[in-house]
């Protein structure tokens, strides 16, 4: 995100406090707190998390989610943080009370998060639950995924260890010993050592060895697959190492027994775990 263009927003407004939003589905309002504004983006309200309040909502097909990002004023935020600290019966929150409390100024703003030669709003996802962070992790192997981590404009800088180039090796066709990856995000270190990697996200220095199957899957830094074994709409977090012939995400009530297992169905493993 760009926040220079939220700052002039800001001081265009001459505004005590901005809320970067974004639209969502109406139907998705009971995921976010949801500001309610006039026709010049001044905020009227906020609805924290309307699962039950959404027929309060105006009769448009989406709402303004908040994407939990502000820009304060900060005599304005001073003078209401003063006010606040002498209420004995605030809870001192700034969803609870602060945010409130400024609403009654009048100067509460909301920028849209929209990119206005699209005219639709731009790439923004809350990981606040597993699911989310899985579902925005599938986001980037789409064919046209809705984010361009090769757009050289706008690079993403991260700390990269010194791993050796991707590689996979083993081309058995009659053994079905094929090393191969499709649909997929291979990381620096990894070796494909005659499994197959489906749909995947495997991060730096990972093994997936002879005969096993990775579908749908996130695998952490350091984990190992061993052969024969098969994973499926799994999270599995780093340095674990998945033993032969070991199924995991086939049979979520056993899976259940074992590991975490969200809503979607999503087994989650954690860090350096012994299976």
């Amino acid at each position: 995100m760009n926040y220079s263009q939220m700052l002039e927003f800001h001081k265009e407004k001459k505004a005590d406090l901005t809320i970067s939003v974004i639209e969502v589905p109406k139907e998705k309002a009971g995921e976010f707190g949801v500001c309610e504004v006039d026709k010049d983006y001044r905020v009227k309200g906020i609805i924290e998390k309307p699962k039950k309040q959404i027929e309060k909502i105006g009769g448009r097909k989406s709402v303004y989610a908040s994407m939990g990002i502000y820009i304060f004023n900060t005599e304005g935020l001073k003078k209401i943080l003063d006010k606040d600290a002498k209420d004995e019966k605030s809870s001192h929150d700034f969803a609870k009370n602060i945010i409130p409390m400024m609403l009654s100024s009048g100067r509460v703003y909301a920028f849209d998060f929209k990119d206005k030669d699209k005219n639709q709003p731009k790439y923004w996802r809350d990981v606040g639950s597993i699911d989310a962070y899985f579902e925005a992790n599938m986001d980037l192997i789409q064919v046209v995924p809705p984010i361009n981590l090769y757009d050289k404009k706008w690079p993403f800088r991260t700390y990269q260890e010194q791993y050796g180039p991707a590689k996979s090796v083993w081309a058995e066709e009659d053994t079905n010993r094929i090393g191969m990856a499709l649909n997929s995000i291979i990381s620096n270190g990894c070796i494909i050592s005659g499994g197959k990697v489906k749909s995947s996200i495997l991060s730096p220095d990972v093994r997936i060895n002879s005969f096993s199957e990775v579908t749908g899957s996130i695998l952490m830094a350091g984990v190992e697959i061993a052969r024969y074994a098969k994973v499926k709409r799994a999270i599995i977090d780093k340095n674990v190492k998945v033993p032969q012939k070991m199924e995991i995400g086939y049979d979520l009530e056993k899976d259940r027994k074992r590991f975490t297992v969200t809503e979607s169905g999503i087994v989650v493993i954690p860090k350096g775990i012994v299976l």
